[in-house]
């Protein structure tokens, strides 16, 4: 029998076979569509079938607004083959200013919206990028069922909630909600603990990881903490012969809530390496090792 967790495989998420890692279009904007092109190709050549974006994404860009939407609907005008290949998940709900909005009104137009921006007629998965405090779940329940109904997203999922937010939205839904995607780390550990994992394992939800390298702390660890936890990490890369960043992502899947780690790299030899990340193997004693430095306790 053996000692080690089991190993990364590929995760069913609305209902389809998806990569255990994803790539994400958080920094995607700004460039042309050439080099937009090439971390597309790469990320597919590297096993990546499931696309994270948001309206949101690029809007610190001179392309403000949208503008990581509107690249990559121009790379699918290009090559329509690559729409077609790909799990794509969008967000929307963040306007900046204000700061959220889920009312029936402002959803329906982003969806819209967004599927303009992509030149597609639907997403695999939408989801609602921030928790709107102002507006009932039923409102926002009666949206999103309106756009599945009518063939614009596939599946719903929310991004940033609570488990109780969550379960108030699915209360008020027709169709489940899919997946969550919150941050975590070795370094944010929350979703292990404030019921979001359970959640996602009790009703099959998918679980997309934002910042799994801790927001770039891990490369560069500048306090002892992070030091301690990349100290970790390192050995498991040595042994593996892989960078920290997969050894990383390889923890990262090894709960049982199947967590995707969404990779953010725009360097083409990176988005190369994430393949990396399935040859890491982990025993119990070593992945609770690395939780425990990160919390700087033991466990009881």
């Amino acid at each position: 029998m053996s000692d080690f967790l089991p190993a990364p495989a590929n995760v069913t998420l609305a209902g389809r076979d998806v990569s255990p890692i994803a790539w994400g279009m958080w920094r995607f904007a700004g460039v042309d569509i050439r080099s937009a092109r090439a971390r597309i190709d790469a990320a597919f050549e590297a096993g990546v079938t499931l696309f994270d974006t948001a309206d949101i994404y690029g809007c610190d860009t001179p392309g403000g607004f949208g503008s990581a939407e509107a690249l990559l609907g121009e790379v699918f005008a290009e090559a329509p083959r690559l729409r077609d290949k790909m799990m794509l998940a969008t967000k929307g709900g963040i306007i900046p200013g204000v700061p959220y909005d889920s009312s029936a009104a402002y959803l329906a137009s982003a969806i819209d919206m967004s599927l303009k921006r992509l030149r597609t007629d639907h997403v695999e998965l939408w989801q609602i990028h921030r928790p709107d405090l102002l507006t009932h779940p039923q409102e926002i329940a009666r949206t999103l069922d309106d756009a599945h109904r009518a063939g614009k997203i596939g599946a719903i999922g929310v991004s940033n909630f609570t488990p109780a937010q969550t379960a108030a939205l699915a209360k008020f839904l027709p169709v489940s909600v899919v997946s969550h995607q919150s941050e975590f780390s070795p370094l944010h550990l929350a979703p292990i603990f404030d019921g979001i994992f359970d959640q996602s394992m009790a009703e099959g939800m998918g679980f997309l990881a934002w910042s799994p390298l801790g927001g770039g702390r891990l490369g560069e660890p500048a306090e002892e903490r992070t030091g301690a936890v990349a100290e970790l990490l390192d050995a498991k890369a040595a042994e593996y012969g892989v960078s920290r960043a997969a050894a990383t992502y390889s923890w990262v899947m090894a709960h049982p809530a199947r967590p995707i780690p969404i990779v953010g790299t725009q360097s083409v030899e990176r988005i190369k390496e994430i393949p990396q990340a399935l040859a890491p193997r982990w025993t119990r004693a070593e992945w609770y090792s690395v939780l425990q430095t990160s919390m700087g306790k033991d466990l009881p």
